[in-house]
């Protein structure tokens, strides 16, 4: 029971690495213009292998074992928490598939998603510090900065639709700045849609984290 205990948590801390690093890549494909679309699928794939891994092991300590308690929650828990790192790592492939399919044109408006990716990476690094430390106070933290996320990734989109109702009348006077303008809004748009579920990925996993410590469910909003 315990060496497939051990291993479940080694190969979890490889998973919070490794999503950590799909999302800071694809974020890279994208201010950089980067192709790393390949790569970053690559990990989205390793990710795919060890949530299976720890799916295969999980079930075979429940079959031989029958644990109860502490340890049957941090199966359970596990389970999800690998889940989620191969969502986030999904989700990082959405955004370097993203930037090579409709690439943000050279003139494109970055300043949102500069700031969003910002917030999220810090949401993702403090939900890898409460499951390494096991500290399921931060769950808290973690909706407060999920709702930044959320009110900002709204005001972009509100932004945008005001700004396409005011320039629809003259579009037709300047068809290049207006396709330029569509392309980086889509971009922009997709890349935004993808950190904000990341964010809530890495809220879901403050929640695995409150259920593993307490056996309760987190005082979510």
């Amino acid at each position: 029971m315990d060496l497939g205990i051990s291993s479940i948590s080694e190969t979890l801390t490889k998973m919070g690495d490794m999503a950590q690093k799909s999302l800071e890549v694809a974020l890279e494909s994208y201010f950089k213009e980067i192709a790393s679309r390949k790569n970053v699928f690559e990990l989205s794939e390793k990710l795919k292998s060890f949530e299976d891994q720890i799916g295969d092991i999980a079930v075979e300590l429940v079959a031989q074992y029958q644990p109860v308690a502490t340890d049957l929650r941090f199966i359970r828990a596990s389970m999800e928490i690998a889940y989620l790192f191969w969502r986030c790592g999904r989700y990082s492939y959405d955004i370097a598939d993203t930037v090579e399919e409709f690439g943000p044109p050279p003139n494109c408006d970055k300043t949102t998603v500069r700031e969003i990716s910002s917030l999220v990476l810090r949401i993702f690094k403090l939900s890898l510090g409460s499951l390494h430390f096991r500290d399921e106070t931060k769950v808290i933290e973690l909706y407060e900065m999920d709702s930044t996320v959320d009110t900002l990734y709204r005001k972009y989109l509100r932004e945008v639709i005001e700004n396409n109702s005011n320039n629809n009348n003259n579009k037709m006077n300047d068809i290049n700045s207006w396709n330029s303008q569509s392309k980086c809004v889509i971009c922009n748009t997709l890349v935004l849609r993808f950190l904000e579920r990341i964010s809530d990925h890495a809220c879901y996993l403050g929640d695995c984290i409150f259920y593993l410590v307490l056996g309760a469910s987190s005082p979510r909003k």
